[in-house]
């Protein structure tokens, strides 16, 4: 992945605030008064119960459902845009299996307004299979997506997330069926873009004690955000315990260290 495009290296300058976000659907409160921000550079971690509101999150963020309260995009240092670019990965990709839509159609109708089914320019293709080149995926450029793994589709999701690079990538569960190994693939390959790009990326997962090797923050939420902090906190906060069970001995394996302190967080900009 040395040749995406670089945004910025990770400068802790800049991050995104959410506050007292709160979404309804009907009478049904699934958000309420929700108070977080992330760091360029910071993996942060979402985890909590089925129906908790973390997918319904990202897609506030992304603009999908109306809500109530603020989102803020700032950047100290102003080298980011009011509204930045976000990438997504959703926790599946619907689609019908048995229709003959190849990674490259996917690609092209992502990266183009030229109709697949007139064929692909040769650019495109190029480009294509370069970016997937990177995530060690261009040999699926011609298959169909029906004829995917989970581990690979995963991926694809991923390299057109990340085409061009985005300010902010959101990752929705995005190795829920993925075996052992195709998770330890993606997760280097998120670990690998959070260091060498500008990149705030937040992860949704059930999974603590895996999120617990790769992740700068932990946000547990169930309607409103009930623990925000490091994984050592994490591991030592009682109710990460009673709801976890979670082990102190889980921060040995972390895939990488701490970054520096963000400087927006000592500027009034978080909670």
């Amino acid at each position: 992945m040395d040749t995406l495009p670089v945004v910025k290296p990770a400068c802790g300058g800049c991050c995104s605030k959410l506050e007292r976000l709160s979404v309804s659907f009907g009478d049904h409160r699934v958000l309420e008064d929700v108070s977080l921000h992330f760091h360029c550079g910071e993996l942060t971690a979402l985890i909590g119960p089925n129906g908790a509101g973390k997918t319904t999150l990202l897609r506030a963020i992304l603009g999908e459902v109306p809500h109530d309260g603020a989102l803020h995009f700032l950047d100290q240092s102003k080298r980011r845009p009011d509204r930045p670019v976000i990438g997504y990965v959703p926790q599946k990709l619907d689609f019908d299996p048995t229709v003959p839509v190849t990674v490259l159609d996917l690609f092209a109708g992502a990266l183009s307004r030229w109709p697949a089914w007139l064929g692909n320019h040769i650019f495109l293709r190029r480009r294509a299979e370069a970016v997937l080149a990177r995530f060690e995926a261009a040999h699926l450029a011609g298959r169909t997506l029906g004829r995917l793994s989970g581990g690979e589709l995963q991926r694809v999701l991923l390299a057109l997330a990340v085409t061009p690079v985005p300010h902010i990538l959101l990752l929705d569960e995005p190795v829920s069926g993925v075996d052992q190994a195709g998770l330890e693939l993606f997760y280097g390959m998120v670990s690998e873009l959070r260091r060498r790009h500008d990149l705030s990326i937040l992860l949704v997962s059930h999974d603590l004690p895996e999120v617990l090797r790769y992740a700068d923050r932990i946000v547990f939420i169930n309607r409103n955000v009930l623990f925000d902090g490091p994984p050592a906190a994490a591991v030592a906060d009682p109710l990460m315990r009673q709801a976890f069970g979670v082990d102190p001995s889980l921060l040995d394996r972390r895939e990488c260290p701490p970054p520096d302190p963000p400087a927006c967080a000592g500027a009034g900009a978080g909670p």
